[in-house]
């Protein structure tokens, strides 16, 4: 079992920067972490993950370029930084961990609580 807890969420100017953390615990060797969202009205959708040693990364296209996903093991903390943000990355940002890949797309086995993007005009 994993537990994730995210934290850095807030509201933002548009081509503004932030960072999000994510402390996590119990046992990750082999798993990939990462980041999904989830804005109003929509599914919930991949942004970005990388392999629990590093680092090796993917990310959804929107984010590459302007979002690096990044981990510290020492402290056992996830991070993305999220520059250059736009109206349309306003959503609620969930950590999480064994992060998968299918012909179905991204999905994830542990989910962390959210924490919210509001990114404003």
């Amino acid at each position: 079992q994993v537990q994730l807890t995210e934290s850095g969420g807030g509201l933002v100017q548009a081509g503004g920067s932030l960072r999000l953390s994510c402390t996590y615990s119990g046992r990750i060797t082999g798993y990939f972490m990462g980041w999904f969202r989830q804005a109003p009205g929509k599914e919930r959708e991949f942004v970005a993950t990388i392999k629990w040693s590093g680092p090796t990364t993917f990310y959804e296209d929107s984010a590459k370029g302007r979002f690096t996903v990044s981990i510290d093991s020492a402290t056992n903390t996830l991070y993305l930084e999220m520059n250059s943000l736009k109206l349309e990355d306003t959503a609620v940002y969930y950590c999480v961990a064994n992060v998968l890949r299918s012909a179905r797309g991204w999905s994830a086995n542990f989910w962390g609580q959210g924490t919210q993007v509001t990114v404003s005009s």
